[in-house]
């Protein structure tokens, strides 16, 4: 898989495209604008719920937002689902992380993440593969069973939402940026961009987000 079935993803150097979402704290709307000039942000847009490794590298995110809140950088993440489904999953597994739902995509088009057609040829290369995305399963496993077994961790029940934000999503990348307070991204990573199709489901260590962290702060 290559980046070339579409524009370039926002890249390091380029202003990040600013967005407004309904914020799944119930309490305001959240965007990229309200951190101009008082913080940087880890922004991280994911697929909707039905996605298991989504929901483990939403973990993974509050695990380590503590750290970047040292260095002075907020985390912010987008979920490709309705504002309700969003809110009922997080009603049962809260977390402390500033969330944004945006059923539309209108916040993975402007960051021009990837989303390329299920052809068969991509199908089939993709059911050759074995995975351990987030290094949690005993080995690895083909796409489709690793992603059962990544379900089981949080014991999450697709619903008809799910299934809809599923099949408009289906194949779309997931994308990290790390924007400094004058809103220009100064590091980014996209989902498959590094590693072809072994990348699908990963998402960035701790210690390489911390890493970009520290460098945006020197």
């Amino acid at each position: 898989m290559t980046m070339a079935e579409s524009h370039a993803p926002v890249a390091p150097g380029e202003p990040a495209p600013d967005f407004t979402l309904a914020a799944l704290d119930g309490k305001d709307s959240i965007s990229l604008s309200a951190y101009r000039g008082r913080s940087s942000v880890f922004l991280a847009l994911m697929r909707g719920l039905w996605c298991p490794f989504c929901r483990r590298a939403i973990a993974q995110m509050a695990s380590t937002d503590t750290k970047l809140k040292a260095l002075g950088v907020e985390s912010v993440g987008v979920v490709a689902t309705t504002p309700e489904n969003a809110r009922l999953y997080f009603k049962f597994r809260p977390t402390r992380l500033r969330l944004g739902a945006d059923p539309e995509l209108l916040t993975h088009r402007a960051f021009r993440l990837p989303k390329p057609p299920a052809t068969p040829e991509l199908m089939e290369a993709v059911g050759a593969l074995r995975v351990n995305p987030l290094g949690e399963l005993p080995e690895p496993l083909p796409v489709k069973d690793a992603a059962v077994a990544a379900g089981k961790f949080d014991g999450y029940t697709e619903n008809d939402t799910d299934h809809a934000d599923m099949e408009q999503q289906f194949g779309l990348l997931k994308g990290q940026f790390l924007i400094d307070r004058e809103g220009i991204v100064r590091w980014a990573n996209v989902e498959c961009a590094k590693e072809g199709l072994p990348g699908i489901g990963k998402f960035p260590s701790e210690e390489e987000i911390l890493a970009a962290a520290h460098a945006l702060t020197r």
